[in-house]
């Protein structure tokens, strides 16, 4: 019997491109399937050949729905793969909007680029298009939480909530060896205990091999008067006669900055101005978010308002017109638009134009990763180049990151470590100084072995 390894073939070095490749002696799987996004040279990346035999791969399991973990899944669909992917229910239905906007958003890109001419590729085209993301969404299977699943070959599949957006899981393979039963678990983005929307993540099981994301390996959030902070930013923007633009994630950065409003405005802490929602994408994910509150999801905390997401307290905006409008506000506004980082999407049209103005503040509420332009602005930048152009940054930027959904430090450590040690960890989704922090903190205080892998690294299991 061949024995079980794993390559490391995204995230690693990164927090972008999760892929994690098992090969279990009778079947391979790969545990996510994520887009580069952020620097041009991790986005290049998404156009080479695939760095496995696709045409081998028996599966694919995702553990939820973001970009990082599922964009490049209709590559393999447009190759012509069709395995299943395995995912929970929560993450299937908020998978099938990511992909479609995704394939939108690129086809988009590349209709623009070959528009104006600032794309060196004639004609530029897209990643994908939309009927690739129609077909990978066809083969999402959806697996239950807390249930063993079979997978094609030998292996065992575990889902159980990971608490970083709804339908996150850390997800377990576990296979049957020469020398015995192996398992590896991967936590897949790990989510806070603190979440107000989400219960926290459930514990892991024992495991030989975990497989750790590191995006906050090396910091702790700072949660001492965040929302004091928030309230007092909001107040002074309007105070000036400007507009709050907030860069956020449509899945579950929105629902979790729709909360916090809501319990500012609750409390009579900020103005009663408009809350704009303007990502098509977001107003779709909110959806499922309503959903899963009106049928009492037990992912969901139980004690969430009953109108927490009314349509009738926010500006739902979904066409390009609309939006447009929304560009340099004329009377102050909360505006959340995505991409979270920045890095496509409306909320760049709303930047180009609201950068320049000194009464606006453009906040940035989570993790920025290296290249994006949210990066770029947390960083001090001057100027930022958006669709060909500089433009120059004169609106307020305003921090703040205990509305991260990512566990930080402290509680991936106490995740990590509540069950017996495995026999290995390797950190991963992390850029290099957080996930060498982790692996050197576990070494010292839990006594573990434990790696930052190398890209393409291949270890036994």
């Amino acid at each position: 019997m061949t024995t079980p390894a794993l390559t490391f073939l995204g995230g690693v070095g990164t927090v972008t491109g999760s892929k994690h490749l098992l090969e279990t002696g009778t079947s391979t799987v790969l545990i996510d399937c994520g887009m580069f996004q952020g620097a041009s040279s991790l986005r290049r990346r998404n156009w080479a050949a695939p760095a496995f035999d696709w045409t081998a791969l028996d599966a694919v399991v995702l553990t939820h729905a973001h970009l990082d973990h599922t964009g490049y899944l209709p590559v393999l669909a447009r190759l012509g793969w069709k395995g299943l992917v395995y995912c929970s229910e929560g993450t299937q239905l908020l998978a099938e909007i990511v992909l479609a906007d995704s394939a939108h958003l690129l086809e988009e890109e590349a209709r623009h680029a070959n528009e104006y001419g600032w794309s060196k590729h004639k004609p530029a085209k897209p990643l994908y298009d939309s009927d690739d993301a129609q077909r990978a969404c066809s083969l999402l299977q959806v697996v239950p939480f807390d249930e063993d699943v079979h997978l094609p070959g030998d292996a065992q599949l575990r889902l159980g909530r990971a608490g970083h957006i709804l339908g996150s899981s850390w997800a377990q393979v576990t296979v049957s060896t020469s020398e015995g039963v192996r398992s590896v678990l991967s936590s897949g983005d790990l989510g806070r205990p603190s979440h107000p929307i989400l219960r926290p993540p459930e514990a892991r099981p024992a495991t030989d091999v975990l497989l750790l994301e590191s995006t906050y390996g090396n910091r702790q959030h700072d949660d001492a008067g965040s929302n004091d902070r928030l309230a007092d930013m909001i107040r002074r923007t309007v105070h000036r006669g400007g507009s709050v633009l907030v860069p956020a994630f449509a899945v579950d950065r929105t629902e979790m900055l729709l909360y916090e409003i809501y319990r500012l405005r609750e409390a009579g802490e900020i103005p009663d101005v408009p809350v704009v929602v303007d990502s098509p994408m977001a107003l779709n994910c909110l959806r499922v978010y309503r959903r899963a509150h009106d049928e009492s999801w037990p992912e969901l905390r139980p004690d969430l308002p009953k109108d927490l997401f009314d349509p009738d307290k926010m500006i739902e905006v979904r066409t390009a017109e609309e939006s447009a409008r929304w560009n340099d506000p004329r009377n102050p506004a909360l505006i959340i638009s995505a991409s979270g980082m920045a890095s496509g999407g409306r909320v760049l049209y709303h930047l180009r134009e609201m950068l320049p103005n000194h009464r606006h503040t453009v906040a940035i509420v989570g993790f920025a990763a290296e290249g994006t332009r949210a990066r770029q602005l947390l960083e001090g930048a001057s100027e930022i180049k958006i669709h060909g152009r500089y433009v120059p940054v004169r609106a307020d930027i305003f921090s703040m990151d205990s509305l991260s959904a990512h566990a930080d430090a402290n509680e991936l450590v106490a995740w990590a470590t509540g069950t017996e040690a495995p026999t290995a960890c390797y950190l991963v989704h992390g850029e290099e100084s957080g996930s060498t922090a982790m692996a050197a903190r576990l070494r010292q205080e839990a006594g573990w072995t434990a790696v930052v892998p190398r890209e393409g690294e291949r270890v036994l299991i």
